[in-house]
């Protein structure tokens, strides 16, 4: 039909300058529309990261609560009230809008008013328009991540600093702390809502969050440096890097370049606390005299020494976690699954393959600082009894 009409609008010069508004008006508002869309999505999202239209949220006006019509409609049967998985909701659409709604309905417009010799420019403006709603996606999404981020810090900041360990004077290494797995807890149940609300983003939306749960323990270190974390000396050198190691294994699929990166800069300060407190205590054992084959006597051992080496430390370290994170890891196993499930069972490190299906692999040694550790103590070549 647009084809017929532009060739009877050549013999008409009026008609043909009319046509041409006409597809031109056409196109601005097929564009607007979903410029409109996109910006009343970043509305919502921007309302919804500031909990406006949460339920506990009421306004008093002449001496009595008031709820708004948003929030009353928050009790309908069905209805989603927790702000955050709004939020996921408002993502899902821009998705949808992003990568299906926008292309099928510009291939139907395209069909109807554009001639094959103006689709290149067509193409630059679905292009403009993939591009909106992606940058409104990635707006939204900080949102998101930004709320969890702070539900983290809280959790980070428990395990670190409020489990009711003296990291000057840890107890001996058994395995992971509940602590670790509470943890761990917080980014499985982040998981769930997203793989429920948004799930092409999951991958994303993990690896940001995980990045930042290890810039998080880098910061809350520093910030406790000179308190609760003045000191650590070996046992609880041991403990974090047994623990930081079941966080890496775990969380794998989600770890981005940045992430490893700034794992390595935990585990160098946390290698240069450990070798600092040690060089500033005159006797490293303990005061009685343990009993020989006790927990604390092989604990005791492993501590004893006038001088103890970075290198030492790391081999100490790695002997825990061949000993121990198997072990832990077929035990925390059900914390995981998520995590396993929702990549290729191929792309899971060994450690997890085999806890996750019971089996007896070893877990490769982590090399804190890049090179192989060198000059292990003797007493590292003792197996825990």
């Amino acid at each position: 039909m647009i084809q017929s009409l532009r060739s009877e609008a050549t013999k008409f010069e009026d008609m043909f300058s009319q046509l041409q508004e006409i597809q031109e008006s056409v196109k601005i508002a097929f564009l607007n529309c979903f410029l409109d869309f996109a910006g009343h999505l970043e509305h919502i999202g921007i309302e919804l990261a500031q909990n406006k239209s949460s339920k506990e949220s009421l306004h008093l006006q002449n001496g009595f609560f008031h709820e708004s019509e948003e929030e009353l409609s928050s009790d309908l049967p069905g209805s989603i009230v927790d702000p955050h998985q709004r939020l996921l909701i408002v993502l899902s659409n821009i998705g949808y809008c992003k990568d299906e709604l926008s292309s099928e309905l510009y291939n139907k417009y395209k069909c109807i008013w554009l001639q094959p010799r103006d689709k290149d420019e067509g193409e630059t403006d679905i292009k403009e328009l993939v591009v909106s709603f992606l940058g409104l996606e990635e707006k939204v999404l900080e949102q998101y991540t930004f709320a969890k981020a702070n539900l983290i810090r809280t959790a980070a900041t428990n395990y670190l600093l409020d489990s009711g360990v003296q990291w000057g004077s840890t107890p001996a290494v058994k395995g992971v702390r509940d602590a670790a797995v509470e943890l761990l807890h917080t980014l499985v149940a982040v998981h769930a809502e997203v793989f429920a609300g948004a799930k092409p983003l999951l991958d994303k939306t993990l690896g940001i969050l995980v990045e930042g749960l290890i810039d998080t323990l880098i910061s809350l270190f520093h910030e406790n440096e000179s308190s609760d974390l003045s000191s650590l000396d070996t046992n609880g050198f041991c403990q974090l890097m047994l623990e930081l190691e079941y966080f890496e294994t775990i969380l794998n699929p989600f770890f981005t370049s940045d992430a490893r990166e700034s794992m390595k800069s935990l585990q160098g300060v946390l290698l240069e606390k450990a070798t600092e407190t040690l060089s500033e205590v005159e006797n490293p054992g303990h005061n009685r005299r343990p009993t020989r084959g006790s927990e604390d006597a092989v604990s005791d051992e492993r501590q004893q020494g006038a001088s103890v080496s970075p290198d030492d430390l790391i081999a100490l370290a790695q002997q825990y976690s061949s000993e121990l994170l198997q072990a832990e890891l077929e035990r925390t196993r059900i914390n995981m699954a998520c995590f396993v499930e929702s990549v290729p069972m191929e792309s899971a490190p060994d450690s997890v393959k085999a806890a996750y299906k019971r089996g007896l692999v070893d877990p490769p040694n982590k090399n804190y600082r890049g090179t192989q550790a060198t000059g292990s103590p003797s007493s590292t070549q003792r197996r825990r009894r």
